[in-house]
């Protein structure tokens, strides 16, 4: 009875927590908003780290039923620590404001507005790293054992060899099938562990015409199929820093299957977010949903679906398991931290791994739904446990083994603009245009939009 109670709690509390966290200022819904809608988001609060108490830190950070709670956990655990320990979260009404504040101090060459630590996006970090280098403190000498954390989250912190960041929340992909549908059409989770894209499109096929049920969908706007089907593989849409799509074999095949699985009434390719999250998952269209596990709470608004959903890893090419990640955010010092020990020993003791970790995880994931991307707090009784909307498995610990198995591949500030474009050449392919043709134009336009930053 204690593991179903706790289920429902966790699962209640993702609900309200997970998805606005991980896309509360994104047309996309993923970890990361849209750096197009900078300019409209409001100044972020100015921190003076010279007032504050010998035992005393603060933190930009947003959302406060995701992030928010996370820290305020790991306030708790390092009171433990340090009883007259205090964190001044300061609360931001999403990511873009934290960007904002570093583009402001950076471009004035005055950091002294900035708090002691901020919450950061994985996907922007190395940009505003290189190009605002005096705002952050490397974390290289923290007490921290790096290897007990997903390698592929800790390569968007690593930067020339130095570890600035310490990771927050888990962006793994999960794919959740219906069992219920595919049973239907004669197949089960096994069936659709460790296939061929190949394989998925028969069986979606065969699923579509037994239940009229689409076997995957996404935004079609802003697709993260490309992206996420190609971490799987290995490889990157970038290769030495520039967009690598025409000459990029592995790209050009799997932007052939996304198109042959539309094309197959095997993937339902959505007008915009909306129309993804709220027509083709809540209003009960597909068979399966596949994105970073911040989803779940989408797909558990079908309260009449629970029980009859279970995850498992992705399809490749080759038909052997495939783990990608989507989205995500760390913690990163500023140069304005008057007692960079402090921070240091906070982090490494809380989100770091330390004796607080476990504690910090468990609160985090029970009250705010944050997933840990840390090996060894992931095997927690907490993370243990059976969720019931899943038939009992255990994601959470499950989410995290995965995790630990995500390839590491070459990033870009540029994964946005390149997401844009590429979405917009497999419309074209839809139309009729070659695949060459579609991915030059889309590698083109991402080409011209890295110049032009770099003349501005």
């Amino acid at each position: 009875m204690k593991r179903k109670i706790l289920s429902v709690v966790l699962a209640a509390t993702m609900s309200v927590a997970l998805f606005a966290g991980c896309g509360g200022s994104s047309k996309s819904g993923s970890a990361s908003s849209d750096s197009s809608s900078k300019s409209d988001d409001k100044k972020a609060t100015a921190v003076d780290t010279s007032k504050e108490g010998e035992h005393e830190l603060s933190v930009y950070a947003w959302d406060k039923n995701f992030n928010i709670p996370a820290l305020e956990a790991a306030e708790k655990a390092y009171q433990k620590k340090d009883p007259d320990f205090k964190l001044n979260i300061v609360e931001q009404s999403q990511s873009s404001d934290v960007e904002n504040a570093i583009t402001l101090a950076g471009s004035s060459n005055d950091y002294s507005t900035l708090p002691d630590i901020v919450l950061f996006q994985d996907h922007y970090i190395n940009r505003y790293v290189h190009d605002y280098p005096d705002a952050w403190v490397d974390i290289n000498d923290a007490d921290i054992n790096w290897d007990d954390f997903g390698q592929e989250k800790l390569s968007y912190s690593t930067i020339d060899n130095k570890h600035y960041g310490v990771p927050v929340d888990n962006g793994t992909v999960i794919f959740a099938y219906r069992t219920d549908l595919l049973k239907e059409a004669g197949y089960t989770i096994d069936d659709v562990t460790g296939i061929t894209w190949d394989q998925f499109d028969e069986i979606g096929k065969k699923v579509y015409e037994k239940t009229g049920k689409y076997l995957l969908s996404m935004d079609g706007d802003g697709n993260d199929l490309p992206y996420m089907m190609l971490q799987a593989e290995g490889v990157s849409q970038f290769k030495d820093g520039k967009p690598n799509f025409v000459d990029n074999d592995t790209m050009v095949k799997i932007i052939n299957v996304i198109v042959k699985l539309a094309q197959d009434n095997v993937l339902y390719l959505a007008n915009d977010w909306s129309d993804y999250t709220d027509q083709t998952i809540v209003g009960d269209m597909v068979a399966g949903v596949m994105n970073g596990n911040w989803i779940i709470p989408t797909i558990e608004q079908v309260k009449e679906n629970s029980g009859k959903w279970e995850i498992t890893s992705l399809p490749t090419l080759s038909g052997k398991e495939g783990y990608a990640s989507n989205g995500g955010s760390s913690l990163y010092i500023t140069s304005n931290c008057k007692k960079v020990d402090l921070a240091k020993d906070f982090l490494a003791y809380t989100f770091g791994g330390g004796d607080g970790a476990k504690e910090t995880y468990d609160d985090a994931l029970t009250n705010g739904g944050v997933i840990t991307t840390n090996v060894t707090c992931g095997k927690s009784d907490v993370y243990q446990k059976g969720v019931a909307y899943f038939n009992d498995q255990p994601i959470y610990q499950k989410i995290v083994e995965m995790g630990a198995n995500v390839p590491t591949v070459e990033q870009s500030d540029y994964h946005y603009t390149a997401r844009e474009q590429v979405a917009a050449a497999i419309h074209n392919i839809l139309d009729g245009t070659d695949v060459k043709s579609a991915l030059k134009d889309a590698q083109d336009q991402v080409e011209f939009s890295m110049g032009n930053d770099s003349n501005s």
